[in-house]
């Protein structure tokens, strides 16, 4: 019995060794630099990138950078730079920082919304959560005008689903332009979102209607059919729930922060020696 709890507690440890292992990214003179490192060193400088979606040769660089730290580290140490007195000051300054915003951190996560506090400044504020009137159109875009006006000239006389069939199939046939294997599809957009020559022909369509004359942008010339149109509706609760949580829980937090900074200066001693003439606070 004893030998096979051995065993199993070996297994343990050799797994969590491999574990650990897997980890590891490489070792300089002793010390392991991981994969927690490498992430932690890329947020610091973009918060949405992840090392591990970094391709080799951008990998390769953050492990030289973070081979040096090391390298940089252990030279610091030898030319006594923790020793000097400048070094200790601001080592004392960072502790003070890291020890505020730990505090912070703490105060920001012990902040509580419940789902009915959301509900009900979501439906007191239902004005601040409109999505804007949109529309769904298709276009096929060419370099001459010439051939813009051809393609007018193929559909002008179509109605319904026989133009929009059409539609697509010379989208896909003539468009220049990335939505053309797509039939010409752009999906829905509101105003201002397109460049305004474009804006004002889309807007200016009944749904089901082409332009009669090609629209003429930066990027060539434009037939634009419109699919359909979305007036300005209110975002579903569900969408906007989490974000309407964290705003909530941020000025809980700025409040909380706030009274308790207050109530610490109430009872604090400050001496002012900024002004003329001191003011001491009690």
């Amino acid at each position: 019995m004893l030998k096979l709890a051995k065993t199993s507690l070996l297994t343990v440890a050799m797994i969590a060794t491999t574990l650990t292992a897997s980890d590891i990214l490489v070792t300089v003179n002793g010390k392991n630099i991981t994969k927690q490192d490498a992430e932690a060193f890329v947020s610091a400088s973009s918060p949405k990138a992840h090392f591990s979606q970094l391709d080799k040769t951008q990998q390769t660089m953050i492990k030289d950078r973070l081979i040096e730290k090391v390298l940089f580290t252990e030279l610091a140490r030898k030319e006594g730079i923790d020793k000097k007195p400048d070094f200790k000051r601001n080592m004392d300054k960072i502790k003070e920082e890291l020890l505020v915003n730990m505090w912070m951190k703490n105060q920001m996560d012990n902040a509580v919304v419940s789902d009915s506090e959301a509900k009900e400044f979501y439906d007191k504020n239902s004005d601040k959560f409109m999505q804007k009137e949109s529309v769904h159109a298709r276009h096929i875009l060419v370099k001459e005008e010439k051939e813009a006006k051809s393609i007018i000239d193929e559909l002008k006389a179509l109605k319904g689903e026989a133009l929009k069939t059409k539609f697509i199939a010379l989208a896909k046939s003539k468009s220049t332009g990335p939505s053309g294997p797509k039939g010409g599809d752009l999906g829905s957009f509101s105003k201002g979102q397109m460049v305004p020559e474009f804006s004002k022909a889309v807007w200016a369509l009944k749904i089901g209607e082409i332009t009669v004359k090609p629209v003429k942008t930066q990027f060539g010339y434009h037939v634009i059919f419109l699919e359909g149109k979305a007036g300005a509706k209110p975002t579903v609760y569900a969408q906007v729930k989490d974000k309407i949580i964290a705003s909530l829980k941020q000025q809980q937090f700025a409040r909380k922060i706030a009274e308790i900074a207050k109530e610490l200066k109430s009872k604090a001693k400050i001496i002012d020696s900024s002004s003329d003439t001191n003011n001491t606070k009690k």
